[in-house]
């Protein structure tokens, strides 16, 4: 599995510049069987990443350009009647896949949006009635652009909780962005020449081994205290749920899993504590007014909770 894990990010690697960490966070998110949040402004490689993993990976993959008019129908599909069968026929709508790139979901209405609640949850829709299943393994890679809110929705703090993670891709450095400009005046682009790692069955059993990945009690605790922190503090006016701490436990896992352990050690924790944590927290008017940011409030965080010490063999 290791092997396999170095061919996919060296394929990723090929088409994306310079943004090694940022794959690698989203690489864990989809190991830990969650949803991942791309949010940066245009031009950056957003829907370029995402499409790439699509690829990288195997998988039955749909696209949805979110825009004003897509509806809820769109997305999670609708009843028919059949005149031969006599009855109502459920036709199947983008969700019903392995892996679904949601472009731009904040320019879509709340309705539309709100349809993906259950399904990023439970893995199912439910039409009139009758509930039906996605395919497995289910993930959904969505992008936004938090610049400039003519024609957007901000999504609501309970669908930004159901992604396990939210990351940013930065501009690139000089270096990287003339790496860029070579690449796209190439003859055939880079991203054409993806060729698929794994498959469904065996990222299924990826996700599995990670799963079973080993978490200290003071592991948990640690976690906990983290989450605590997040909530009892004086900048913030809600703090990370506890659906965060289930995602940070995950996540945990994967990078421990992705470094090679069978363990989760604090420096796991402490790695991918921001990209789970930003999107859930909410900086009330104090931390406003001081011009206090996201991140400084999680390298406080980081700093006040003390690191368990673990001594104990595992």
């Amino acid at each position: 599995m290791n092997t396999k894990i170095n061919e996919i990010l060296q394929e990723i690697e090929s088409v994306i510049v310079g943004k090694n960490e940022i794959v690698e966070k989203i690489l864990m998110a989809i190991l830990a069987q969650g949803h991942v949040l791309m949010e940066d402004v245009p031009g950056v490689g957003k829907t370029t990443t995402a499409m790439a993993f699509a690829k990288v990976l195997g998988l039955d993959t749909r696209r949805v350009q979110f825009t004003s008019d897509t509806v809820p129908s769109d997305i999670i599909g609708f009843s028919v009647y059949d005149k031969k069968e006599d009855e109502f026929v459920y036709k199947p709508g983008a969700i019903m896949t392995n892996l679904l790139l949601a472009d731009e979901i904040n320019r879509t209405s709340s309705k539309t949006q709100s349809a993906l609640l259950e399904v990023m949850e439970e893995h199912q829709v439910t039409v009139d009635g009758k509930t039906h299943r996605t395919g497995e393994p289910f993930i959904v890679i969505a992008t936004e652009n938090p610049v400039g809110s003519a024609g957007t929705q901000l999504l609501p703090e309970s669908q930004l909780d159901r992604f396990m993670i939210c990351v940013s891709m930065g501009y690139p450095t000089a270096e990287e962005e003339i790496e860029i400009l070579k690449r796209e005046q190439s003859i055939e682009k880079t991203r054409e020449r993806i060729d698929p790692v794994v498959n469904a069955e065996e990222l299924i059993e990826m996700q599995r081994e990670v799963k079973e990945v080993f978490v200290h009690d003071r592991i948990f605790g640690y976690i906990v205290e983290l989450a605590k922190a997040t909530r009892e503090n004086e900048w913030t006016e809600l703090g990370l749920s506890p659906r965060g701490t289930v995602a940070l436990t995950a996540m945990a896992k994967a990078c421990a899993w992705l470094n090679g352990r069978e363990y989760v050690v604090p420096s796991d924790v402490q790695e991918i504590f921001p990209c789970v944590t930003e999107h859930r927290i909410i900086l009330n008017m104090k931390a406003k007014v001081g011009h206090i940011k996201k991140e400084e409030l999680i390298r406080r965080v980081l700093e006040s909770v003390p690191t368990p010490t673990m001594r104990q063999k595992y």
